[in-house]
């Protein structure tokens, strides 16, 4: 047994209460497939909670309730990852699909954000976010992007802190039958992202698309299919856009519930307009 496994052997988790749809008060529930056919395994954490796509080995959708003025910023890592122990190993991507390769174990809701609350529950909750469920493989290269995605939470909380310091995060990979097979698994070309927060007394929403597709300047296919035998897809720089929220439920075939309707993105025809390339926070649409 190996040393992400045994720190976990005894835990079933099964004192997890996971996320609370009603923490901002209007109710905003789980993401959940749009397809009744497409079977999910819903999996409980300390303030957060995964929905797990068994078929891809990797979640559908994750939730997060962030309490702003109890985060705490000194709860060290470890990185080391566990297999959650209430599903079979087989139906994780552990660490077959990361050994020696270049991609990176890409939290989906981020350590940061659920650890919050007293010492003991935001210790717990840390360690939580590095189960295998909360993982997708993304590439390990570091840009403007992918820093821009890592910090949108900080910036929303900003944001939110005129108004009320709860927030609501929806993360998921884009999960299409044309992503690239590796190890076992097909690996997500994006990443959405979804935020909920109390605005002038409403339920609002903004939503994101990390894209890690490769190099647009190439044909996609073509750089996929000429990838070595063996090794992972070849995946592009990350592109980090702020997209309609009717959108992410369309690309990823999920029930966003009351947020397509409390978009703060202001909904515009051409499709080339639809999608904001953000280079900075500044380029965010935070006004309805």
């Amino acid at each position: 047994m190996n040393s992400s496994d045994s720190r976990h052997e005894h835990d079933p988790l099964a004192d997890r209460t996971g996320y609370d749809e009603d923490f901002l008060g209007p109710t905003v529930p789980l993401a959940l497939p749009a397809r009744t056919s497409v079977e999910t395994v819903i999996l409980p954490y300390t303030h957060f909670t995964v929905v797990f796509r068994p078929d891809r080995r990797l979640a559908a959708s994750t939730a997060v309730c962030i309490e702003g003025r109890e985060l705490l910023d000194d709860v060290p890592r470890d990185d080391v990852w566990a297999y959650d122990p209430r599903l079979p190993r087989e139906q994780q991507a552990g660490d077959d699909v990361y050994r020696d390769n270049s991609l990176d174990r890409g939290h989906l809701v981020r350590r940061l954000d659920p650890v919050w609350g007293a010492a003991a529950v935001a210790g717990r909750a840390n360690e939580d976010t590095f189960y295998f469920t909360n993982a997708a493989p993304q590439a390990d290269v570091f840009n403007q992007g992918k820093q821009v995605w890592q910090g949108l939470e900080n910036h929303l909380l900003d944001h939110a802190a005129a108004f009320d310091r709860k927030l609501v995060v929806l993360t998921g990979p884009v999960l299409q039958d044309s992503d690239p097979p590796y190890r076992g698994i097909q690996v997500p070309l994006r990443f959405w992202k979804v935020a909920a927060f109390m605005q002038d007394g409403a339920l609002a929403a903004t939503a994101y698309v990390l894209d890690q597709s490769p190099d647009l300047s190439r044909d996609a296919d073509r750089a996929l299919a000429g990838a070595p035998s063996g090794a992972p897809p070849p995946l592009g720089p990350f592109r980090t856009y702020q997209v309609p929220v009717s959108d992410v439920a369309e690309i990823a075939e999920l029930e966003l519930g009351p947020l397509p309707d409390v978009d703060l993105m202001p909904l515009l025809r051409a499709p080339e307009e639809r999608w904001r390339r953000l280079e900075s926070y500044e380029d965010i649409a935070m006004t309805d």
